[in-house]
């Protein structure tokens, strides 16, 4: 993205998760809040970076925690909806505080031949991602897109989620272990939370086609 010293930093949560290098996490998907739907994720040293809460018996709230168990991140399901709905909201947020509006609503719409994943930025945003690939197979990228002066279309990769190796064995683990590839100067919290929708709407539970998807991310 940039060198060292000139790297833009592009907030959404919180800026302390826009990392000055690429990082690479362990995302572990656990069943120690609720069955098949804690998350904890660990930096290259091992050490926790976020924990994620299903806080409801209905599995409808998701809570993106920091280290210490401060909440980040919100994701509820917007109802009614046909296109599988959701809504991140900043720190903790229950179903009946009306008043706070979302940092992003995130859904899915289908066309002929085509599954896209759409995301909008409140707040002033014009930013623009695209994620391609399979996240049930546990293999997605999530790029950044810009436009040239001439009005191209440009990508720059800013995610990378993949399957897990184990270093010694060279042994691919299971779909509940990935890895999370972050360039330098996205915010990781803000990835998280796309990844805790990519995994209500195109996870282990949902029936979809074994292709890939193309998905587009407008925010």
């Amino acid at each position: 993205m940039c060198d060292y010293n000139e790297v833009k930093k592009e907030v959404v949560v919180e800026e302390r998760y826009c990392y000055e290098e690429e990082v690479e996490l362990t995302v572990h998907k656990t069943s120690m809040f609720n069955q098949g739907d804690g998350f904890i994720v660990y930096d290259s040293k091992g050490d926790i970076v976020f924990r994620v809460d299903t806080c409801s018996p209905t599995k409808n709230r998701l809570l993106l925690m920091d280290t210490f168990g401060k909440p980040l991140l919100t994701l509820l399901p917007k109802r009614p909806t046909l296109h599988h709905r959701w809504e991140g909201f900043l720190g903790e947020k229950s179903n009946d505080q009306q008043q706070l509006q979302p940092i992003f609503n995130i859904w899915k719409s289908t066309l002929i031949g085509r599954s896209s994943l759409n995301v909008e930025i409140n707040g002033g945003s014009h930013a623009k991602y695209q994620i391609e690939g399979c996240f049930s197979e546990r293999s997605c990228t999530i790029y950044h897109v810009t436009s040239s002066d001439h009005g191209d279309a440009l990508t720059e990769s800013v995610a990378t989620i993949k399957r897990k190796v184990e270093p010694t064995r060279k042994i691919v683990l299971g779909r509940d272990v990935f890895s999370l590839v972050l360039k330098a100067g996205y915010d990781a919290a803000f990835v998280m939370g796309l990844v805790l929708a990519l995994d209500r709407i195109d996870g282990d539970d949902v029936v979809a086609p074994i292709e890939c998807h193309n998905k587009d991310i407008d925010a």
